[in-house]
């Protein structure tokens, strides 16, 4: 039986046979063409073609494997505090490294599109800074978790900068005010090599150039 692939759905090829069956069939396909762009493009695969393509509605988007995924309307006052601090204090490996934070294009393969809060190319990597955004990983990558993006930026996004090779996550927790440092492993998985907390400085073997105390990027946040 011969198979046509819709989505994620592996469906099978009919063939109508009958004067029923051929009006039924129009009627879908007229439904389908009236459904907005944005709803025809999250029922098919998306590359980064047809992401690039989509007109501006206003939102954020990012493609998980493929996978049209709409971000919160805008960051909550606490992730612009975090993030503007973040920023910040990576100053000081602004001469070894690229800084560049949300919105940007890091487009990991035609399949995987992703914005992180935060990241860092290396001087030496510089060739994959092009006008579409970053392409290829990163030599860092932060994500700012809130409410809404817990398990995307833990779970989701967190495979998919490990698979396309990612060698250090960080996760900034404004809740518990802790940074998470992940480094990725031969085995292709990232591994928990330190937890900072709020009066802890924060160190990495791999961006000594990084150098603060956590409490730093919550000293403009109410005191729990």
């Amino acid at each position: 039986m011969n198979l046509s692939y819709t989505g994620s759905t592996l469906r099978p090829n009919t063939t109508c046979l009958n004067e029923g069956c051929l009006r039924s069939k129009g009627k879908q396909a007229m439904t389908d063409q009236r459904k907005p762009k944005e709803d025809r493009v999250k029922e098919q695969p998306v590359t980064y073609d047809v992401y690039a393509s989509m007109p501006d509605d206003g939102m954020r988007y990012e493609v998980f494997d493929g996978v049209l995924e709409a971000m919160s309307p805008s960051p909550t006052a606490t992730h612009q505090t975090v993030s503007r601090e973040l920023l910040l204090v990576m100053q000081s490996c602004k001469s070894e490294y690229l800084i560049f934070y949300a919105p940007l294009d890091v487009i990991l393969s035609h399949r995987n599109v992703l914005q992180p809060d935060l990241l860092l190319v290396h001087r030496n990597r510089a060739n994959i800074v092009t006008e579409r955004g970053v392409e290829g990983a990163p030599d860092l990558i932060v994500e700012i978790l809130s409410p809404s993006s817990r398990a995307r930026d833990k779970v989701v996004k967190m495979r998919i900068y490990a698979k396309h090779g990612v060698p250090e996550y960080w996760v900034v927790e404004t809740k518990a005010r802790t940074i998470e440092r992940y480094v990725l492993t031969e085995a292709g998985v990232y591994e928990l090599r330190d937890l900072f907390e709020e009066n802890d400085a924060v160190s990495s073997d791999k961006l000594p150039c990084a150098a603060f105390v956590v409490g730093e990027l919550f000293s403009d946040l109410p005191h729990a």
